[in-house]
């Protein structure tokens, strides 16, 4: 029994998906259970088709691949069922509010169905967590330096903060490591295969490729030949930096290298 007073049942749900997009990603598995006021519980698992190929990298996250869902009905053929389940509930999950619901919304959406979460309360654990448990520097210095942050937001001490708290991390973590590249590469693994560190422009089939949107998997020279605005509107775009200098350098004539290794 949830400690909490509800008037309908809450369904806490995870998905695992292709991506991190919610609009272009599709759903690979979706886990549920209906809590309901008296406290009943109803669990229920959907192992998916995703009608799309599985990114080897998010395979590795999450351990599911193309062999292992070739057989699994798609969303399209369980949507009812799943859209029934749902149906008069509130919503709970961690980050759903900016994932999970997002997902479900488009997978419905695709298939003719409102799922109208806006209609629905909604529970997100991960906000609790960072309302109740802040995550921000001054937090850290408590955290790791047992002090408080005196002169918070002015940018001197919240660098020497910062220096003193990543002095501290060092520290107390013995398996962190202990080489700049090592680090950055535990923080944010970097991919050869990829052009710009989050991946816009991927090397596929012997070339650069577009590797997101609509467009994902079409070679770059053919976009710069056929369709230029393209990336000029990335250049305009809400992409980072590194991303946006490859567009328009593409747009003069300069393609990055390939990956180290690759001919």
């Amino acid at each position: 029994m949830i400690p909490i007073e509800m008037t309908r049942p809450l369904v806490v749900f995870d998905i695992e998906s292709t991506g991190v997009s919610p609009r272009r990603d599709r759903i690979i598995e979706l886990a549920a259970v209906k809590v309901s006021p008296d406290g009943q519980e109803d669990w229920r698992c959907w192992l998916l088709n995703p009608t799309v190929p599985i990114p080897p990298e998010t395979t590795l996250v999450h351990g599911i691949a193309d062999e292992d869902v070739k057989n699994c009905p798609t969303f399209a053929e369980r949507a009812r069922e799943i859209f029934d389940f749902f149906a008069g509930c509130d919503l709970g999950g961690f980050n759903s509010d900016r994932f999970d619901i997002l997902c479900l919304e488009e997978e419905f959406a695709r298939v003719g169905l409102n799922f109208a979460a806006g209609s629905r309360r909604r529970i997100d654990v991960q906000r609790i967590y960072h309302r109740k448990e802040p995550r921000d520097l001054t937090a850290a210095v408590r955290f790791y330096c047992g002090r408080s942050h005196d002169g918070a937001h002015g940018a001197e001490a919240d660098a020497r903060a910062t220096l003193e708290v990543l002095k501290a991390q060092l520290a107390r973590y013995d398996d962190l490591p202990k080489r700049v590249d090592e680090l950055d590469e535990y923080l944010m693994p970097h991919d050869p295969l990829n052009a710009d560190r989050n991946g816009c422009f991927r090397w596929r089939d012997g070339e650069w490729t577009i590797n997101f949107g609509k467009k994902r998997g079409t070679p770059l020279r053919q976009v710069l030949l056929g369709e230029p605005n393209f990336l000029r509107w990335m250049i305009k775009g809400d992409f980072e930096t590194d991303a946006r200098m490859i567009a328009a350098d593409a747009l003069e004539g300069r393609l990055p290298p390939p990956p180290a290794g690759v001919s």
